[in-house]
């Protein structure tokens, strides 16, 4: 049977750019298994929000600001995706910690809890946009302070939304289930946005 290199097939045939709009080293990393050559752009934006947009669309709001950010960079053959991901406990988003106690205390709120992790893709061409977004229940065990100052010290979680990675240590340890897609959690769902891209 004749091996067919579906990525490529797309690409040449609809895409010639695949472009992803952060600098994100986890988005990268998954984008790239995914099998798909890109080039990055990083928006610059405001990631500030109304408190009337609900807190399950906030992901997908700031993903269609990074790409209206970038659009106007955007050539005929592009196809460029932006991400954002958001951690939600009782209603509430849980942004990225502002310094170390900070992350102390955001994963004190989520040790023993179960929480949502929300992320927002928008794709972007020079004549559509698609916005969608996936939802994944995690839920962590106990955490001595011990182990979460130990976290803290050891992998710097502060360019992280609810302060940790799940494929860190922490995540190893502290993680007891997940509903929904792992990758997600990391910042970029693959199954979804795989299909999404080949029906875009």
């Amino acid at each position: 049977m004749e091996y067919v290199d579906w990525n490529q097939c797309f690409i040449y045939q609809c895409f010639m750019n695949i472009i992803l709009g952060s600098n994100s080293p986890r988005r990268k990393e998954l984008l790239a298994a995914l099998g798909f050559e890109f080039t990055t752009l990083n928006p610059d934006i405001d990631e500030s929000f109304s408190d009337e947009i609900p807190v399950e669309k906030v992901a997908e709001y700031l993903a269609e600001q990074k790409a209206k950010a970038l659009e106007n960079q955007l050539q005929k053959d592009d196809l460029l995706i932006c991400s954002d991901t958001v951690v939600i406990i009782n209603n509430e988003i849980l942004g990225k910690p502002t310094d170390a106690q900070n992350a102390f205390e955001i994963l004190r709120q989520l040790s023993g809890n179960t929480h949502k992790v929300t992320t927002g893709v928008a794709l972007k061409s020079n004549n559509k946009t698609t916005i969608f977004s996936a939802e994944t229940i995690v839920s962590f065990t106990d955490l001595s302070d011990e182990k979460i100052r130990f976290y803290i010290d050891k992998f710097q979680p502060f360019d992280k939304a609810g302060s940790y990675g799940i494929q860190d240590w922490i995540g190893l340890i502290g993680v007891k289930k997940i509903e929904g897609s792992y990758t997600n959690v990391m910042g970029l769902p693959t199954c979804e946005l795989y299909e999404a891209i080949l029906n875009f």
